[in-house]
């Protein structure tokens, strides 16, 4: 339980706080900045999501999937395809997730 807590914080630290507006804003390819790379921005906040897992998990693979799965999640809501809620849904499932897997390694 102790994990999951420390991942939630992390999460939202990292969703709000450490994210800001600027990259609030250039991760969404549908409404980029003229002169950011979207793609860059989506990269840059998706790592600082799995800085924090592998801060708190200490497990670089786990920061990985992460990682990925971060930047899939925002895609899918600058898509329009998942709502805000959906989206910070799906991301605190991952984080239960990584939890459960670490409990059965």
């Amino acid at each position: 339980m102790i994990l999951f807590l420390k991942l939630i914080i992390g999460h939202f630290l990292c969703d709000y706080p450490l994210q800001g507006d600027f990259l609030a804003a250039a991760k969404n390819h549908n409404k980029p900045i003229p002169g950011v790379p979207w793609y860059q921005a989506l990269a840059a906040h998706s790592a600082i999501q799995a800085g924090m897992v592998w801060l708190v998990t200490g497990r670089l693979w786990l920061a990985g999937v992460e990682f990925a799965l971060h930047a899939f999640t925002d895609y899918m809501k600058s898509d329009g395809r998942i709502s805000f809620n959906a989206d910070q849904a799906l991301h605190l499932a991952c984080k239960a997730a990584y939890v459960a897997i670490l409990a059965a390694l």
